[in-house]
């Protein structure tokens, strides 16, 4: 089948698909198609994210639905709720030319009570997360009793968030005569169990060896000390200028911690991360699918089922632990037969886990060294062309008589005033900037953010142990005269969380806000890692509910009264 006309398909959908632009099938799509279409036999279908896997399923299943029947045929399982409405949306537009056909998607964030309303328009098709799933069936709201096909949609992903038992648990809701098509990208040991117990001698499809997902794809990496870190990414951005990107990061503190950064920074960017609510995540995926923003900072799970085509950057702020996981991020730019970068900032010790990568995948990264300034305003010249050059649309009239007389400057004057115009800002901030490129970037504790992370509650502890001793102590280590009056405590954040001291008396005057007179403030030390402070006696238990139920820049915050 090299081209979709040439499969069995009906003409309804050959139309809908042909007017979405597909034409000839991906090597998932070619193998899963005829099968679906011909055997009843489960399958376990292995490739990589953004290779056409909802087609791959739904066509040969749409195909084959019944739709004169208002019971539900086929249930598609996937993780997160973007990936849900993804596929929604997709076989609603596969089904343009079948209007009995009726699909619901059903996912957590969201009313319960709308959902059940749509499901008494008796769908055949239904996808959805575990968790909502199994709600639904606890309120008899869902019935999959005759099931026909049951689809697990980047199963691996499914397991690794934890739904292992929630999977189970909808399993055994569906009847034995039915026909499981389990999609991953990769074969775990957990999918492998879901496979053995619950799949019946499955046939299997795999798409491609690991180093094989994008041959068009640039890899590059950058050696950089902890501490130059964000530095380091501006300037990346900075000599990449036009770029439409994600950043990827290991944990949500640090998600958010990058993209505060690049917003005071005055780049177009935006977090996505676990501790954002449904509405919040909504607005950031709406803003950088429509372009409002050109950067996306996110974590993992959490750029999940976002299905954009025309990214031109993939950054790794923090490098994964599974080679796997590096792949599909780096295969998220690249796409629709674009060309792609996939850029990795990695600290002196973990050259060893990028050789595993390197190994792992048979991927060439390539090293380079972070741009100078001068090479980010040469970079910044050309983007400005790139630019110039685009087509544009004409927003507005323009009154050619509005333009000077400008005679007396050659043409490559006036470029020239232009430019030191548009640039001027940028060469400013660069001008007597220190490049990073040769800098010798130690190993000391504060440096090694891996160690840091890995130790950070046994850091806490080593904090504790020390507070008391700290904190009765000034800068000269000479004992602090107390002040009997006030309470002094300890906070958990300080200098390397961008602490500041007019930012710890707004964190006291929020948690103090609801009493009728205003709390007395005594000293502030901010330290490295924590902090001290010094608030009047009676505001003691209101200092320690109010800070708590706070977040500094997406922190948990606490204070205790020091020893």
């Amino acid at each position: 089948m090299n081209l979709f006309t040439e499969s069995n398909l009906s003409p309804d959908l050959l139309k809908a698909i042909g007017e979405l632009g597909y034409e000839t099938p991906t090597e998932i799509q070619k193998q899963t198609i005829p099968f679906i279409l011909s055997d009843t036999r489960d399958l376990i279908a292995l490739a990589a994210t953004g290779t056409g896997k909802t087609a791959a399923f739904s066509l040969p299943i749409l195909d084959m639905i019944d739709d004169t029947s208002r019971k539900i045929q086929l249930l598609v399982l996937c993780p997160t709720r973007e990936l849900c409405l993804q596929i929604t949306k997709d076989i609603k537009n596969y089904t343009k030319y079948l209007p009995h056909l009726k699909t619901t998607a059903v996912y957590g964030g969201s009313s319960i009570t709308e959902q059940i309303r749509s499901l008494r328009e008796k769908p055949q098709i239904i996808v959805g997360t575990p968790g909502r799933v199994i709600d639904l069936i606890g309120r008899k709201a869902l019935d999959f009793s005759e099931i026909h096909w049951l689809v697990l949609d980047e199963a691996d992903e499914m397991l690794s968030m934890g739904f292992k038992d929630d999977l189970e648990t909808i399993l055994s809701e569906t009847p034995n005569e039915k026909q499981t098509l389990l999609f991953s990208a990769t074969m775990s040991k957990e999918v492998e169990r879901i496979t053995k117990n619950y799949l019946t001698n499955p046939h299997r499809i795999s798409v491609g060896s690991i180093n094989e997902v994008k041959k068009n794809i640039t890899h590059e990496y950058y050696v950089v000390g902890y501490r130059q870190k964000k530095e380091a990414l501006k300037r990346l951005l900075d000599a990449n200028p036009n770029q439409y990107s994600i950043i990827f990061c290991r944990t949500r503190m640090e998600t958010q911690e990058v993209a505060d950064f690049l917003m005071q920074n005055a780049y177009a960017a935006d977090a996505l991360h676990g501790d954002l609510s449904q509405a919040q995540r909504d607005t950031v995926m709406k803003k950088f699918r429509l372009k409002n923003i050109d950067i996306l900072v996110a974590t993992d799970v959490a750029a999940r089922g976002l299905d954009v085509d025309s990214l031109t950057h993939v950054i790794h702020y923090s490098l994964p632990d599974d080679p796997e996981v590096f792949v599909h991020r780096s295969g998220r730019t690249g796409r629709a037969g674009k060309d792609g970068i996939s850029m990795s900032l990695i600290k002196p010790e973990e050259s060893r886990k990028l050789k595993q990568i390197k190994i792992s995948t048979k991927i060439e990264i390539i090293e380079k060294k972070i741009p100078t300034g001068e090479e980010i305003i040469k970079a910044q010249v050309e983007g400005v062309f790139e630019k110039l050059f685009t087509e544009h649309e004409d927003l507005f009239t323009f009154d050619d008589s509005l333009i000077p007389d400008l005679s007396a400057f050659s043409k490559e004057e006036l470029v020239h005033q232009l430019l030191q115009l548009q640039l001027r800002d940028l060469a400013l901030f660069y001008k007597d900037k220190k490049d990073l490129a040769d800098q010798k970037f130690s190993n000391d504790r504060d440096d090694r953010g891996s160690r840091r992370d890995r130790d950070r509650d046994r850091g806490r502890d080593r904090d504790r142990g020390s507070r008391s001793e700290r904190g009765d102590r000034d800068r000269g280590g000479k004992p602090k005269r107390k002040n009997e009056n006030m309470t002094r405590f300890f906070f958990n954040l300080g200098k390397r969380d961008q602490l500041k001291k007019m930012d710890m008396l707004e964190i006291i005057n929020k948690a103090t806000a609801k009493s009728k007179k205003r709390a007395d403030i005594g000293d502030i030390e901010i330290l490295e890692k924590f902090s001290f402070f010094e608030v009047e006696k009676s505001f003691k238990e209101e200092v320690l509910k109010g800070i708590a139920s706070q977040k500094y820049k997406g922190k948990e915050m606490r204070a205790e009264v020091a020893n």
